[in-house]
């Protein structure tokens, strides 16, 4: 049993870090940046977790790495969901979330981790996520 958890411990975090790679590629960042990647990555997944309605989102979370669901979970106000938020609303936010200044601003960021997102997660629950965005942030969405 030991075995077991140890196991899935380790794939949740070497698929964990292929995402934060992903991201961290996309930009041309160093892996010296992780903690940059990771913002991004948590803010991005706390809205779009926070935009969708209960059941849509813990289905979107089961396709998620063990350690990502965890992040995504973390903080969850399910009574407080779905929160209703314009391309315009989830841009503010993400520059709030994430406090860095880099190339592109928030919406550069918001392009990268859903477009990262987007590679480790079916299309059928892709196309579920972007169901759920108002029409103006659908649109950016890979």
């Amino acid at each position: 049993m030991a075995e077991q958890f140890q196991s899935a411990v380790e794939s949740s975090m070497d698929k964990t870090n292929l995402i934060l790679k992903d991201i961290e590629q996309a930009y041309g960042w160093p892996k010296a940046q992780r903690n940059q990647s990771y913002a991004a990555l948590r803010t991005v997944l706390h809205l779009l977790r926070d935009r969708m309605p209960v059941q849509e989102s813990v289905e979107f979370s089961a396709q998620l790495p063990l350690l990502v669901r965890g992040i995504y979970f973390d903080g969850w106000q399910p009574q407080n969901v779905p929160v209703k938020l314009n391309r315009d609303d989830f841009l503010y936010e993400v520059r709030q979330g994430f406090p860095y200044d880099v190339e592109g601003g928030p919406e550069r960021v918001v392009q990268v981790v859903l477009d990262t997102l987007r590679r480790h997660i079916t299309p059928g629950q892709w196309d579920d996520v972007k169901d759920n965005m108002p029409g103006d942030l659908a649109r950016v969405m890979p």
